[in-house]
Order: structure tokens, then sequence, then C-alpha cells
């Protein structure tokens, strides 16, 4: 069993915060996942025909988290959050990448509904997890560089497990160690907006949409809420 813990002075100066984590057991990457393949190809035609555009940073959802980003030192357009940083490559490429089936949906997801998400393979995590601002130091190895070694600046927000920063800059990357790939079989996905008294409905209808996408091709799901009154959840 995994923990999921908002810090309480991540709450308080983030107060109206939600997070939705959710897990799949059994998870199987290495089928076919055709609800998602047609997911990502029906965002990829609204965007060639011009029907519907990614978030950038004029849209409340997105400014959002850059205002987050400076009030912790981050510069926001050279570090992006995620969602900032997808929707921009998509509105240049045409295309969304494609991963695996599992990154693949939470990435459509995240762009259509213009909300940062990630996930961590839970057999790779180490004790529990914490939302908390880095003391500064802390070490965290970026995905894709196995062999880099980044040190968290004091005051980032950031998700860390026992061993070392799991996502750096609250949302901006995910690490290589907890990684999700074809094979990763228990996965916590994490949803997130820092306005859930206007964006909360979005939130639970992605929780939704992933859960659509995830039902074939795993054993079970649950969905949990991380939020100032309830800053905990058991995965």
């Amino acid at each position: 069993m995994t923990t999921f813990r908002l810090s309480p002075a991540v709450a308080d100066a983030f107060p109206d915060t939600l997070i939705a984590v959710v897990t799949a057991t059994g998870l199987r990457c290495r089928e076919p996942w055709p609800a998602t393949a047609a997911a990502l190809e029906e965002l990829e035609r609204q965007l060639a025909d011009g029907a519907w555009r990614p978030a950038d940073e004029s849209d409340p959802r997105i400014e959002a988290w850059h205002t987050a980003y400076r009030s912790f030192g981050t510069n926001p357009r050279r570090v992006r959050p995620s969602v900032d940083a997808l929707g921009r490559r998509f509105a240049k490429k045409g295309t969304l990448p494609r991963i695996n089936p599992a990154v693949d949906s939470y990435n459509a997801v995240s762009v259509r509904h213009g909300l940062p998400a990630g996930a961590f393979d839970l057999d790779h995590v180490t004790g529990d997890v914490d939302i908390r601002y880095a003391d500064g130091g802390e070490t965290f190895t970026p995905l894709g560089e196995p062999d880099t070694t980044e040190h968290a600046k004091a005051g980032e927000i950031v998700y860390t497990d026992t061993t070392d920063v799991l996502t750096r800059h609250w949302n901006h990357r995910d690490a290589h160690r907890t990684r999700v790939t074809e094979d990763s079989t228990r996965v916590a996905f994490v949803l997130e907006t820092l306005h859930a008294t206007r964006d909360g409905h979005l939130l639970k209808s992605a929780a939704g949409e992933l859960l659509d996408l995830l039902a074939a091709h795993t054993d079970r799901t649950q969905v949990h809420h991380l939020t100032r009154e309830h800053p905990r959840a058991t995965v």
C-alpha cells in the first residue's frame, strides 16, 4: 500500500487544490487499446480541422499553473507545466506522442481537459508519496535520462518518495525510476487542478474519461481525491 499525502504547507498555499489519484491494478499495456488510439486520432482530427485547440497560457487553467510556478521561484516559460508543454507541442506538430497505451491515455485526457496529468509505476515507488516543498538538494533522475542526477531547488513543489524526487516543479517532469512502461501492472495516475471551485467538474470528467480508457485493460481501478480537508489517500 502507498499513501499519497498533500503537505499542510502546500495545501495552505493553494487551498483550492484538488488532485485525483486513479489507480489501476493488473494493467495490460502490451495488448491493443483501440479506444485510446481512437481518442488520440479524434483530437488530431479536431486540431487539423480547426474545430479545437489545446489550452495555452492565456487560458485560466494554464495561467493558474504559471502563477503557481512563479510563486515557488520557477519561470514557467522556461520550465513549463506538463499540460502547457504538451499542448504547445501538439499545436506545433499536429500529433500527440505515442509512448505506450497507458501513457497515451493520460496524455489524451490531459490535453483534452487542459489539466496536468502524470503517472507512477507503484512497483518502483518506495514508501509513501509526499507532495511538498523541497528542502533543497533532493535528488532527481529525469525521465529518459537514467545517468543524469539533478537536485531540486529549495522551495519548489515536488512529488517525492523515500528514495528521491518523483516529479519536479509540481508537474513539470517525471522521474525515470517510476516511469510507466509496457510492463507496468500497478500504476497510479494523477490529475490536478488548483481551482476546484471553478474546474473541479473538469477534473472529475477527466478522471472518468481516463477510467473508461483503462477499463478494458486492467483488473481493478479506484479513484481517490486529495484536498486541503482530506490530504491523504492510501492506494
